[in-house]
């Protein structure tokens, strides 16, 4: 559906003629005027009139309809087709979702599609409304506007997930923390948002050094400056997002490392329990035997002395494993 459209001249918002090629028309007969149309999530019969009226190339009308697309950037012989994959964070589940938005460039308009809930246009567009000089660029100002909101909510989305996973390596070296059932799964869940995030970040960077090196078709000239100081956050976006992985893997290693001690300590504990069993058990397995020629069978103080051996050795053997740490 379209949540918004109007015709913005010498950087001034007026209401345009509901009509799209009547507003498209007036746009360009304005000469320093453009056509701004939002839609979210449109039906392949909506969007059909928009594409109709914009001369849209089905190739990136059928991207926009599907959604599913990698950041990109193309250009068509009548507008220049970008993909967006803005993020957001929830803190109560742990969990990075990521939309969609797609723009539309060309002769006077500029058409953005978006899917899900994270990309922040109604703020982008409002807060442009209350900058006039920079809406005067045209539609090359709404390209970077919508980008750099994008690409700064990247930044604020990675310092959310370092504090907690911050918070995660401080349970895993805590003592006590490798005992946590769960502590593996939150690892491993952890890794999955950072890599929804890292699908969201990593393939823009071609993108956005195209931008940065202008001769764009559509995007002014004079934009590179601005574009450069997005791929300048967007570049700070990807270092933290793989200095991120790259913690979670040590923390992983460190984990499965301490498991493994522990499971160690446990098979030890187990063995030294195991031999101070043997021990009294071998004696009273030998005396059970049923010889009538044994050592010992008459003498009066045999039981107390083979109760005391018995004690004896397990003691032995008590004091020698917890000497070496094994108990």
């Amino acid at each position: 559906m379209i949540v918004d459209s109007a015709l913005y001249r010498d950087g001034r918002r007026t209401e345009c003629d509901s009509d799209l090629s009547h507003a498209l028309a007036e746009a360009r007969e304005s000469g320093h005027a453009f056509l701004w149309l939002g839609l979210y999530e449109p039906t392949e019969a909506e969007f059909d009139h928009v594409a109709s009226e914009f001369a849209l190339h089905p190739l990136a009308v059928e991207d926009a309809l599907k959604a599913h697309q990698r950041p990109k950037l193309e250009v068509y012989d009548d507008s220049l087709f970008a993909v967006l994959k803005p993020v957001d964070y929830e803190p109560e589940s742990d969990r990075v979702s990521s939309g969609e938005l797609m723009l539309f460039l060309g002769d006077s308009f500029v058409v953005t599609v978006r899917h899900g809930e994270g990309a922040p246009l109604a703020a982008v567009r409002k807060r442009l409304e209350t900058q006039p000089e920079v809406l005067r660029h045209g539609p090359t100002a709404v390209l970077y506007a919508v980008s750099d909101a994008v690409v700064d909510h990247y930044l604020d989305v990675a310092g959310e997930l370092q504090v907690d996973l911050e918070e995660l390596e401080a349970d895993v070296f805590a003592p006590g923390g490798t005992g946590t059932a769960n502590t593996a799964e939150r690892i491993y869940t952890a890794k999955r948002q950072v890599l929804e995030f890292r699908r969201a970040t990593g393939p823009l960077a071609g993108p956005m050094a195209r931008l940065t090196a202008g001769s764009v078709p559509f995007v002014n000239e004079e934009s590179q400056p601005f574009f450069r100081d997005v791929n300048d956050h967007l570049l700070r976006a990807n270092d933290q997002v793989e200095g991120l992985d790259r913690l979670l893997s040590d923390v992983l290693s460190a984990h499965l490392a301490q498991m493994g001690v522990r499971q160690n300590d446990d098979m030890r504990k187990i063995s030294a329990w195991a031999a101070m069993a043997a021990v009294p058990t071998m004696v009273a397995g030998i005396y059970g035997m049923n010889f009538d020629h044994m050592p010992e069978l008459h003498w009066v103080w045999s039981y107390p002395a083979v109760i005391l051996l018995m004690a004896g050795a397990v003691t032995g053997l008590y004091r020698l494993f917890k000497q070496r740490g094994w108990l």
